[in-house]
């Protein structure tokens, strides 16, 4: 081995960062500090005896009464005029002071972040933001992003796990649980490293993407120093500042969904709502137990376009349900034709094991079913294409996904519009593109043909 490649892997064994630590409080607040400890060491990181020996310093504070609260805003000043480099955590750190604002951060506004208790998961992605740890490839097994199984240029973000709904066909959450939402900190950091990786789009997924945060009651979490709340809206507002596409997936139509309309329509985020409707009957909604059944879908879906005009719209539908009867799913037909839906996937119900929806009354005959997904997706196809159609002339941005040839030989670059979530919806066959265009590059391109799912377009020049 070269002798260079030695020095650098004993330079990076023998010079890790080194983190100071605080412990203040209870035995709840003592056992805090342990699993961030212990977060600390098995990431490599060494712990410091003293301030001046490390590269920043840890503090973990207690609140519950007032000389608890006056030692810990001590420890943490001391901590920053020796060191001037303080994260700081526990239970000091949810406290408000007299202005409504973070009490901590009014005493000591030159902290670099702060968190609540039992919150080791964003005490270390501050660390990571203000002391990361270097990836070095010849010692590291894994790269700051993770492995990753898309194409380097977009990435899945998952933001929580199970769901809280319990719709009659379908047997997630007893395979999942209920929902348990990722903590906000820990969410932005896992999105900075995709970026500053080189992913270009991130798909923001779950299995109810608008509930995100309700099982923790929207606790406010920290990213970068400042309070974000674990709530959609405000994570569709921190992940629009990091410079990329970011797309949203399995978006229940609550009403707090209208305030990510003006993000969208100020290009924070991308115009694109994936929402699963699967149905626009009232009975046969109630039969499915869906959430927001009661809401005036089709109002809404109007002024959600009209505050964004390029809102482009994805949804998923169930023809035959149980006890489904012709008038209802000619209901769902008018609902299509009045909500123009752009991209839409219809499924034939189908019994799944252990699904409460496979004892209800009045099941649709198989052929039945068949039929009525055939024809829904004949009646969508027609609108579907009359949308695509009315983009021809215009001119839209692409996200590079590969390169290929046109029948007559010529390179052409395929891609997807704001309008195209990968794997799902259609693609952009770009014509006249440099030799230089790689995959994960943005083309500007006019669009001059509509096919049934796809577009044609030309690079602009």
């Amino acid at each position: 081995m070269p002798t260079q490649t030695l020095k650098r892997i004993a330079k990076s064994k023998a010079q890790p960062p080194k983190v100071g630590f605080v412990s203040l409080g209870c035995p709840k607040a003592l056992v805090d500090s342990e699993q961030i400890i212990t977060q600390l060491r098995a990431e490599g990181y060494d712990i410091a005896p003293s301030y001046d020996g490390a590269d920043l310093v840890v503090v973990n504070t207690c609140g519950f009464i007032d000389s608890a609260v006056e030692e810990s805003l001590d420890a943490i000043g001391e901590a920053l005029a020796e060191n001037g480099k303080v994260i700081v955590t526990g239970c000091l750190g949810a406290k408000k002071g007299d202005s409504g604002s973070n009490l901590i951060q009014e005493v000591h506004p030159k902290v670099l972040a702060v968190t609540g208790p039992h919150a080791t998961d964003e005490v270390m992605a501050h660390v990571h933001a203000h002391l990361p740890q270097p990836h070095d490839p010849f010692i590291d097994l894994v790269p700051a992003a993770g492995i990753k199984l898309t194409p380097k240029h977009y990435a899945y973000l998952k933001i929580s796990e199970g769901c809280n709904h319990r719709c009659t066909f379908c047997i997630i959450p007893s395979m999942r649980g209920d929902l348990v939402s990722r903590p906000v900190a820990n969410v932005m950091q896992e999105a900075e490293n995709l970026v500053k990786s080189g992913v270009k789009e991130l798909l923001v997924i779950s299995q109810d993407t608008s509930a995100y945060g309700v099982d923790i009651k929207y606790r406010t979490g920290f990213w970068n120093g400042r309070p974000i709340k674990t709530r959609m809206t405000e994570l569709c507002g921190a992940l629009g500042e990091l410079g990329v596409w970011v797309r949203l997936h399995y978006v229940y139509p609550y009403p707090h969904v209208d305030e990510v309309i003006p993000l969208m329509a100020d290009g924070k985020v991308l115009p694109y709502l994936d929402i699963p409707f699967q149905h626009a009957n009232a009975r046969i909604l109630k039969l499915m137990k869906r959430p927001a059944a009661a809401e005036k879908t089709l109002e809404r879906i109007h002024a959600w376009r009209k505050a964004c005009p390029d809102l482009t719209i994805r949804s998923t539908f169930i023809a035959g349900f149980p006890g489904e009867t012709e008038a209802e799913f000619q209901e769902l037909l008018d609902f299509l034709t009045e909500a123009q839906l752009d991209r839409v996937g219809c499924f034939a119900y189908s019994p799944v094991e252990g699904a409460r929806a496979n004892d209800l009354p009045d099941p649709v005959p198989d052929a039945l079913r068949a039929e009525r997904q055939a024809r829904f997706m004949a009646h969508q196809e027609k609108i579907s294409a009359a949308r695509l159609q009315a983009k021809v002339g215009r001119e839209i941005d692409v996200l590079v996904d590969r390169l290929a040839e046109n029948d007559r030989k010529e390179r052409i670059a395929v891609g997807r519009s704001k309008a195209d979530a990968p794997e799902i919806d259609g693609l952009v066959y770009v014509t006249g593109v440099s030799k230089k265009v790689a995959p994960g590059e943005f083309l500007h391109a006019r669009v001059v043909a509509a096919q049934a799912h796809d577009l044609v377009a030309e690079a602009c020049t």
